[in-house]
């Protein structure tokens, strides 16, 4: 019976081992497939203005981590709604009036940004 109850790991223990062997193999490719001398437009300074290998303790804007934080709040909001519309027939009139609820308070956060100007780059 022990046998059995093991058994039935078996495609997790593979699962697991696999993922342990890819992930190894592909840290020991980037390892040897990279680049030891950049150009410098790879070492150039990124979207946000700041050089690649600079002091990690500099000033930073703020604005960035207030466009982060919007971004991050409207994928969110599209990623709840994927699921919403593919289930709409099954949840009824408090799935829906849940999910207007929740809309509504994305669009009133998102006007209060917008009145704010934190969306205006400057």
């Amino acid at each position: 019976m022990e046998a059995g109850f093991l058994r039935e790991y078996l495609p997790i223990i593979i699962f697991l081992g696999l993922a342990i062997v890819l992930g190894l193999v592909l840290i020991l490719a980037a390892v040897v497939v990279a680049v030891r001398n950049p150009d410098p437009e790879k070492v150039s300074a990124y979207e946000c203005g700041f050089n690649a290998f600079d002091d990690a303790r500099m000033k930073f804007d703020v604005r960035f981590y207030l466009v982060s934080i919007l971004f991050i709040i409207f994928d969110l909001e599209v990623a709840f709604l994927f699921p919403w519309a593919v289930a709409f027939g099954d949840l009824g009139m408090v799935g829906f009036w849940s999910m207007i609820v929740f809309l509504a308070v994305l669009t009133i956060g998102f006007a209060y940004e917008w009145k704010k100007g934190a969306l205006e780059w400057q």
